[in-house]
């Protein structure tokens, strides 16, 4: 039987050694066989071993057929709460109708006798992990060679495929050790030092509505902050005035992804924002002498401001971190601002349905903020829901309202609606006080604090969100501010740093 095993054993590895070469290279695939045996043998032999490496190592991890096979039967037990040795593992591969293909239980008895005990298991499933990864990566790059020949397939289009492939292979091996609880508690009190010496008592960065900041401390690093409405809600203009306050008033470093206006645009909308110069003279340049100087004025305080805009177009998850992570380390930025999340996509990765890739990008929102440890916050359309309920009460936005996938709501940290009664024709709330003009920020969602609802002061004809406790007159401005020399010259970039792909030319004024 022995001879007639190693005969078995021996034709399965003269078959796999021509696997073993990789083409066009002639050099071997990257492989630790006597890893693999010790691994095999060291879990059969403790029965903790397995809870060790159960988080490293996965069956297709394992570079021998045999060996893959053996470990998936022990995972099988494992699971199952079934004790492992070497005769529970031959029991299981008889059921899977394995045995004989493996070598049978001679070699399974050759794998309990090389080892003693599972003493560096670990160390040894890494390394079989870090081959695993190897190869996969050697696959990967001569599939992407092969098409990148392929005068068929758009360039641009192999790129995204390329680079969701990379990402899901680079996720594999992403594993975090537990920590003790003693550093963390240095920087709980580390933080909650920083909050105690501010004024305003916040850890987090300012937002610029005071109200808003009392709820929240401010925007939390590691958050994902959602802030939905239904359409010409003002969703736009509500993170347009939250990033100017932020940069202009507090020097705080902010990207804006914009992927449904163009930076001009969007350049516009902030010039309209702090100048108070209503929308239409500034898109026909039809400015009064006084408007002018209004201009001037106030768009001084724009410049140098630390905003930064990227206008890509259907921004995929893996080209906005690989942006993201170059402006936090090349800008310092502080927060990353989305307009808007349904606009996305994740290219490269096969879905299902859109649900399910929305909630992939929401996922990997919340994977971004913990890793650059800043806030990032995501703006989102919500579904026809709220349009067909009746009443005032109805038409404030839920929960239940977000737009194709409830993976949003649970991987958001924070869920932010913005309502404004006024849209629906809601004039006065049930004291009979006015709501013309006012915007409801209503805090439905907030993971590590209160919900609640805070009321701002809109300015529609600006675009305008402001505190309600904000002057709302319109300051006028008198040919008696001339002296406007040490000014720089009116430009939309000036100050303002646009991130855009290669080969895409700058728009005009």
């Amino acid at each position: 039987m022995a001879e007639g095993t190693k005969n078995v054993n021996g034709s399965r590895k003269s078959k796999q050694t021509a696997a073993n070469v990789i083409p066009d290279t002639g050099r071997l695939q990257p492989q630790a066989r006597e890893l693999e045996e010790a691994v095999l043998g060291a879990l059969m032999l403790e029965k903790d071993a397995y809870s060790i490496i159960s988080e490293i190592l996965k069956p297709e991890c394992f570079y021998d057929r045999a060996n893959e096979m053996i470990y998936s039967a022990i995972l099988d037990l494992s699971i199952s709460q079934r004790p492992v040795d070497m005769l529970t593992v031959i029991e299981q591969l008889k059921k899977r109708g394995e045995l004989e293909a493996i070598g049978g239980p001679f070699y399974i008895s050759q794998l309990t006798s090389k080892v003693a005990s599972s003493a560096h298991i670990e160390y040894h499933a890494r390394i079989i992990a870090q081959k695993y990864l190897a190869r996969e990566l050697i696959s990967f790059t001569s599939q992407v060679q092969g098409k990148a020949f392929d005068e068929t397939i758009d360039v641009d289009d192999l790129m995204q495929e390329t680079e969701g492939k990379l990402f899901e292979i680079s996720q594999r091996n992403v594993k975090k050790d537990v920590t003790q609880i003693n550093p963390v508690i240095k920087d709980a009190i580390e933080l909650l030092k920083r909050a105690a010496e501010q004024k305003e008592g916040l850890s987090g960065l300012h937002s610029g509505f005071h109200g808003l900041d009392k709820i929240t401390s401010g925007w939390q690093n590691s958050d994902l902050i959602i802030i939905a409405a239904r359409p010409a809600m003002g969703k736009t203009a509500f993170v347009l005035s939250m990033a100017k306050s932020m940069a202009m008033h507090h020097n705080i470093p902010v990207a804006l992804f914009s992927l449904e206006m163009s930076n001009v645009q969007l350049v516009n909308r902030l010039i309209i924002n702090v100048t108070e110069i209503a929308g239409e003279k500034i898109k026909s340049g039809r400015l009064e002498n006084y408007e002018w100087e209004q201009l001037d004025f106030k768009l001084k305080d724009l410049y140098d401001a630390p905003i930064y805009i990227d206008d890509t177009p259907s921004l995929s998850i893996f080209e906005l971190r690989t942006k993201a992570r170059r402006l936090v380390r090349e800008h310092g930025i502080k927060c990353i601002i989305i307009d808007y999340l349904q606009l996305m996509n994740a290219s490269g990765m096969t879905f299902g349905s859109r649900e399910q890739e929305v909630s992939t990008i929401s996922r990997s929102l919340k994977g971004l903020a913990k890793d650059l440890n800043i806030p990032i916050i995501a703006l989102s359309q919500l579904n026809r829901g709220v349009e067909s309920r009746q009443g005032a009460e109805g038409k404030r936005p839920q929960l239940a309202d977000l737009r194709e996938s409830g993976a949003i709501e649970q991987d958001a940290d924070m869920v932010c609606f913005i309502h404004r009664p006024e849209y629906y024709k809601i004039t006065e709330d049930e004291r009979g006080n006015s709501l013309l003009g006012i915007a409801e920020i209503i805090i439905a969602k907030h993971r590590n604090g209160a919900t609640g609802d805070v009321r701002l002061r809109f300015k529609s004809e600006y675009a305008k969100f402001m505190n309600i406790d904000e002057d709302v007159s319109v300051r006028e401005f008198t040919s008696g501010m001339n002296n406007t020399e040490s000014l720089p010259p009116i430009t939309p970039t000036a100050g303002i740093d646009f991130l855009r792909p290669a080969g895409r030319e700058e728009m005009p004024f």
